[in-house]
């Protein structure tokens, strides 16, 4: 099945459960731009518990501003600090050092477009995670497509996503997972660092299949 995402950053086990398994995935780019969603945002496992992380855009007040268009802000050093938070937070993890020299280059390159950091973050999580879908980006907006599961909204920091009942997050050990309960659906970072090569089994088994009564199979 074919799948629209809106396009993210470092997006959630629950956005990459869905497209590992779908044969082809759109990226909504012709969107407006709304802030508090994971275009820009991502959580990580500190060991104070969940830390979100957001990369600040150029604000231009009174104007909507489609998705591809919209620019980094680099007024404060957020790229320095996000990468101390991720370091500080998974360095103690069996796959840090095995994914560090991936990940590491997107934080030290300035990047002008937030749709360009985010194709890259993609791309490289995609190799890291061995999910291999083909992708595409959108040359104008999507209106309702009733051929493509449309997951734009659906994949939301706002939204719980206890309410996808495809969507049923497998358990696996994290950095703090010892002293503290699982935490599910964090940034696919999570369990990059925490699983590695089996990034994509937790993931394919992370998503059911859904009987006509809505219930999983």
């Amino acid at each position: 099945m074919k799948k629209i995402f809106s396009s993210a950053l470092f997006a959630p086990v629950h956005y990459f459960a869905h497209l590992a398994a779908c044969s082809q995935a759109v990226i909504e780019l012709h969107c407006h731009y709304s802030r508090q969603s994971y275009r820009n945002r991502y959580v990580i496992y500190g060991a104070n518990g969940p830390m979100p992380l957001t990369v600040p855009v150029v604000k231009e007040s009174g104007k909507k501003t489609a998705t591809k268009e919209v620019r980094v802000s680099y007024d404060t050093p957020w790229n320095e600090v996000h990468w101390k938070s991720i370091e500080a937070a998974y360095n103690s993890s069996p796959y840090y050092l095995y994914y560090k020299d991936d990940i590491e280059p997107l934080f030290t390159k300035k990047w002008d477009l937030l749709s360009d950091l985010n194709a890259e973050a993609l791309r490289i999580t995609m190799e890291c995670t061995g999910v291999d879908t083909p992708i595409t980006y959108s040359r104008e907006y999507h209106s309702g497509n009733t051929e493509m599961l449309d997951l734009r909204e659906v994949i939301h920091p706002k939204k719980d996503f206890h309410t996808d009942k495809q969507f049923l997050p497998r358990q696996y050990r994290q950095v703090f997972g010892i002293e503290k309960p699982f935490v599910p659906n964090l940034s696919i970072l999570d369990l990059i660092f925490n699983k590695g090569p089996e990034s994509l089994l937790v993931l394919r088994d992370s998503l059911t299949v859904i009987n006509h009564n809505g219930r999983p199979i």
